[in-house]
């Protein structure tokens, strides 16, 4: 059996890991289980402390001192038939990340302050060592954090802006095999990145029934420093390696419409573009020189649809619906994020008391199911072509 050495393994290596960040199976928008329940359409109504991240020019709405604080959790998993009709499942993964948002809005002052703690990305996703692919993708873990001060000036009775930096922090671990015999070889990237970014948004009501919203959140570019280690059994072989490799996040922009025809009701349909199309070349630093990658990736969109009506004693209840786009072409694609179109489904009830409120939420997701054909290869001759189906199932609560 030939071994690869990590300078002939590192270039494949870092596609998948490009791969594997950047994509909407990736962006975790359900950062509130108000917004959550009405599909995450909140970008113009953005009435509570999380438009820290949905908009934070709603924050000038709010009066005084207000914590809102949550849970976010999402079960999911990826069934997988191979050119040969082989099934494959990947293992059930969980993600569970907290959320935390305060604002403090001065009485006769028109300025406004927030900060905000969440994650906008996040994987964990596990294939079992026989899935056909696995000098492609064994494992892969991405966690992201971001800290978000914001300041809203209420430019206007009915015209409010905002601004704020991003502080973000990653880590990332990406397993895959060298070669197509289970259990006998692994390479593994390791590393965590900080990078700073900025935050922009805006939100004009002209009309008591009628509101809109933009936001815009610019790229960051993520410098992962860490190492590889490269473990075989047959050859025996251990080797571990300084490495980082540089990437950026895309850019993104949110614009919101909300629609109040009575008290009672609320309509809102939102638009995200997010910008994969800037992801075209990758980076890679180490001791042995390694040429940079060109990528083909494509910016999409997902689009959301939510519906809220109020009840007496401060009662409400949601429903929502997202599509979004998928954003990875086959020549490209990875099992570790198996990227198609997808649908979202939610549903949730909460109710506001004079001093506090509580909001819990779930959201079922739908990946159309999608064959894959002329992915590119392994080294070793395996590829991901192939039909894949993917389900979530997410909870998310809150309580201000």
């Amino acid at each position: 059996m030939k071994v690869m050495t990590p300078r002939r393994l590192f270039p494949f290596w870092i596609l998948l890991l490009s791969q594997t960040v950047f994509a909407h199976g990736l962006l975790l928008i359900d950062q509130d289980a108000q917004a959550t329940a009405r599909g995450d359409a909140f970008v113009a109504t953005a009435d509570n402390p999380s438009a820290i991240y949905y908009n934070p020019a709603g924050i000038t709405q709010l009066a005084g001192q207000q914590l809102r604080l949550g849970g976010y959790a999402a079960l999911y998993a990826v069934q997988y038939r191979s050119t040969a009709n082989v099934e494959t499942d990947s293992k059930q993964e969980l993600i569970a990340l907290p959320q935390f948002y305060y604002t403090f809005v001065p009485a006769n002052v028109p300025f406004a302050f927030g900060l905000g703690l969440y994650s906008p990305f996040g994987l964990n996703m596990e294939w079992p060592e026989n899935s056909g692919f696995r000098s492609i993708a064994l494992e892969g873990s991405v966690e992201y954090f971001t800290l978000h001060p914001v300041i809203a000036w209420r430019v206007h009775p009915t015209f409010s802006i905002a601004a704020g930096p991003t502080l973000n922090y990653s880590e990332m671990d990406l397993k895959q095999g060298l070669s197509p015999f289970a259990g006998n070889d692994s390479f593994r990237f390791t590393g965590d990145a900080f990078a700073p970014g900025f935050t922009v948004g805006a939100r004009w009501q002209p009309l008591e029934q009628l509101a809109f919203g933009i936001v815009y959140r610019s790229s960051t570019t993520l410098n992962y420093s860490g190492h590889t280690d490269t473990e075989s059994i047959t050859p025996p072989l251990s080797l571990r390696q300084n490495a980082n490799a540089e990437f950026e996040f895309p850019q993104r922009v949110t614009f919101g419409l909300s629609w109040r025809p009575t008290t009672n009701w609320n309509a809102e349909f939102d638009a995200d573009w997010t910008d994969w199309s800037s992801f075209g070349t990758v980076l890679i630093h180490q001791t042995t020189p390694v040429p940079p990658l060109v990528l083909d990736w494509r910016s999409s969109w997902f689009f959301s649809w939510g519906l809220t009506r109020q009840f007496a004693h401060g009662w409400h209840a949601s429903a929502g619906y997202i599509f979004s786009e998928n954003s990875v072409p086959d020549e490209h694609f990875n099992p570790l994020v198996p990227d198609t179109d997808r649908h979202a489904f939610s549903v949730g009830v909460g109710q506001t008391k004079e001093r506090w409120s509580w909001n819990i939420a779930y959201q079922f997701t739908y990946g159309v199911p999608r064959t894959v054909n002329g992915s590119t290869l392994s080294p070793v001759g395996q590829s991901a072509d192939g039909k894949y189906e993917f389900t979530a199932h997410a909870l998310t609560a809150f309580r201000s």
